[in-house]
């Protein structure tokens, strides 16, 4: 070959190593994992090399950021290993204001949570794949007891500092494993019911050594609300563990000790719409600012809380997000978001009718549907109906403070009787508009669990109230003074209050379940209150009746026993049997022991999560848990549907949800942060 030749094969060789990158969008991505590439894969796949560019609105947003220090150039605010986002159907635009609805600062928030949610990892849009997100990758050693997980190289936290796998041993065992911050850490944070070992190998390297196989924890993190890092370098300023001087320093600003800011800061919760420093203590966050730290907790997230009120919350991009599109472009595409809090159904209703909301799945209950299809022209947007993985259910109290209350609820006959007085198919008529499907609760959504069975779902929700009557009498509920109203076996007057919040049940579900009830006797009254109000009485152990909705898929019960367990999932779930786990985090020192059928699904649930996901062995022990969980009707399913999904046609990249499901964590899975807004 002549030397021109090879001077020019060199020169269009490098013009390749330089050429601006395609911009491809998800239907064209052929990366390792669906719709996402990390930046050496896909300058490698197209042979080019990419280029960034920011949203033309970041200084300004930054300055709204209290206490954010200036800004620099884009790439310097990128990691050297940015996550590589392929958008849904095209590049979007910057700008914006994402205009979102809750019930009130700690209820009904966590579709507008996942918008701008990140975690260690997340499950793709196909619901299957767990993909990469915060963390690069992961690989487990043998016996699924060491996963080790790498992180992006010069990530940032929003302020601008460095983000390391020092932040995530920090989270763990100077957060969630101090009493002073966190009273008990969660069962899915622990391993065989202790900690775990959490170490940083290196700058960019974290290890997890696990007490017992745990090979679904990368599943748990794809989904889970809860974010396993926190920002140390603010943080450890005021941990007296870790500064001698915290306190000293705490008290300058104001509060009565290091923790005191720490509490500040985080909340004492992993649940981020805490309400944060802005709301907590106004004064107190400028103090912060004074001295020279930001008024909220740097953030990963693609949006960070400049405002927050009891009226809502605003936030704005985040100016070190790690993700960029296949055109070099920051993300995320939105400028900001406006969170208004609205407690009132109909109201929030006649605001998504108005057109005046982007985005809302959560607490959008069916019967709402006809009235948003009918308007859904005027109003420019869009509303899809997609099955819910959960299912109404309800619960009695099994450790309520009245003792003849309790006697009769842990009664077996009388939770059947209750069970099968209930017309599930009028249910399904008058609230799903026969959508759905009457089903029993067996903790794991059917459709993801091959080894949830017809029989399992259909035991006892035949609507038989000559059955339901015959029951009640085995149960001693009968009525002794012939008014009509059956009456506790003493002869004191049996009366079931139901309270309920809208959020998770549908006030027509309420009313047809109290009706059936009265029907055979069992005088049943309902008030529907705010969220707060009924997470708050429902922990205080003050509620007869639970009202909201179950059920998960397999792969988040695969990783995490607290949804098999009494008194099941967390603050934000039923929550019933509150003293039998009392109980058993006092090794029986105070609570009420609970029944032996409780300590065998205490078994079987943690062998269940030592099991490799789908296996044989899994699906044999998952097979139990759920026929035990269909026996023992602690919580009882009523019906299956389907429920609305919101969103304004100017909503770009926007990729309907195949479920309408918190469980993975409502928009998370479908890339919200490559989302925009068309003019």
């Amino acid at each position: 070959m002549s030397k021109r030749l090879i001077a020019s094969a060199a020169v269009l060789m490098a013009t390749n190593a330089i050429a601006a990158c395609p911009t491809i969008t998800a239907d064209k991505a052929n990366g390792a994992y669906p719709n996402l590439f990390e930046k050496a894969e896909f300058e490698r796949l197209h042979q080019c090399n990419l280029s960034f560019a920011e949203n033309p609105a970041i200084q300004a947003l930054n300055k709204r950021i209290a206490g954010n220090p200036v800004i620099p150039a884009v790439a310097e605010r990128l990691p050297q290993e940015p996550l590589v986002i392929a958008p849904y159907q095209q590049i979007g635009q910057y700008g914006g204001v994402l205009d979102g609805i809750s019930k009130a600062t700690e209820s009904g928030t966590s579709d507008l949570l996942a918008v701008r949610h990140v975690n260690l990892t997340r499950f793709s849009d196909d619901l299957a794949t767990v993909v990469p997100n915060v963390a690069k990758s992961w690989q487990w050693n043998d016996d699924f007891t060491v996963l080790t997980m790498s992180l992006r190289k010069g990530h940032k936290w929003s302020d601008g500092n460095d983000f390391t796998a020092e932040d995530v041993v920090f989270w763990y065992h100077n957060m969630l494993m101090d009493t002073s911050i966190i009273k008990s850490p969660k069962e899915r944070f622990l391993s065989d019911g202790k900690p775990m070992q959490v170490e940083a190998v290196d700058e960019t390297t974290v290890r997890f050594t696990l007490n017992a196989p745990m090979p679904s924890l990368p599943a748990m993190f794809a989904q889970d609300y809860a974010q396993p890092f926190q920002p140390k370098h603010l943080l450890e300023q005021f941990h007296p563990a870790l500064n001698k001087d915290a306190d000293k320093r705490a008290q300058e600003l104001g509060f009565e000790n290091g923790y005191a800011v720490i509490n500040f800061y985080y909340g004492q919760s992993d649940w981020k719409d805490v309400p944060t420093p802005l709301l907590k203590d106004k004064a107190a966050a400028e103090r912060l600012v004074k001295a020279g730290y930001t008024a909220v907790a740097p953030t990963l997230e693609s949006h960070i809380v400049v405002e927050d009120t009891l009226e809502g919350r605003r936030l704005v991009a985040n100016p070190y997000f790690f993700q960029v599109d296949t055109a070099g472009n920051q993300l995320p595409y939105i400028n900001e978001i406006n969170e208004v809090f609205i407690g009132d159904e109909d109201i929030q209703v006649a605001k998504m009718i108005a057109g005046e909301i982007d985005y809302k799945t959560q607490a959008v209950n069916l019967p709402s549907a006809p009235v948003l299809l009918e308007n859904k022209a005027q109003g420019n947007y869009s509303v899809t109906l997609r099955p819910n993985i959960s299912l109404s259910t309800y619960a009695f109290n099994m450790t309520d403070k009245d003792l003849e209350k309790r006697a009769v609820f842990n009664d077996i006959n009388f939770r059947r009787a209750m069970s099968v007085a209930i017309d599930r198919n009028k249910i399904n008529e008058v609230a799903y508009f026969n959508l759905g499907k009457p089903a029993q609760y067996t903790a794991f959504d059917s459709a993801t669990a091959p080894f949830v069975s017809e029989k399992m779902l259909n035991q006892w929700i035949q609507f038989d109230q000559t059955l339901a009557k015959q029951l009640l009498d085995k149960a001693g509920v009968v009525d002794k003074d012939g008014d009509g109203k059956r009456d506790l076996p003493s002869g004191k007057k049996f009366e079931l209050p139901i309270l309920f919040s809208t959020q998770e049940t549908a006030t027509e579900v309420v009313e047809i379940i109290a009706n059936n009830w009265n029907q055979v006797g069992i005088e049943t009254s309902i008030k529907e209150v705010t969220s707060d109000e009924y997470r708050n009485s429902q922990s205080a152990n003050d509620l007869t009746v639970m009202f909201w909705k179950m059920g998960r898929p397999l792969a988040t019960l695969a990783s995490n026993t607290t949804d098999l367990l009494p008194p099941y999932g967390s603050f934000f779930d039923i929550r019933t049997g509150m003293l039998w786990e009392q109980f058993r985090n006092t090794n029986g020192a105070e609570g009420v022991k609970p029944p032996a059928t409780v300590d065998k699904m205490s078994e079987l649930a943690a062998k269940f999560v030592t099991l490799k996901m789908g296996s044989d062995a899994s699906n044999k022990v998952g097979a139990e848990i759920a026929q035990r969980v269909a026996d023992d009707m602690f919580v009882v399913g009523t019906v299956k549907a389907v429920a609305p999904i919101y969103r304004s046609n100017k909503l770009g990249n926007f990729q309907v949800q195949k479920t309408h499901s918190y469980d993975y964590y409502w928009s998370y899975p479908y890339m919200p942060t490559q989302w925009f807004l068309a003019e």
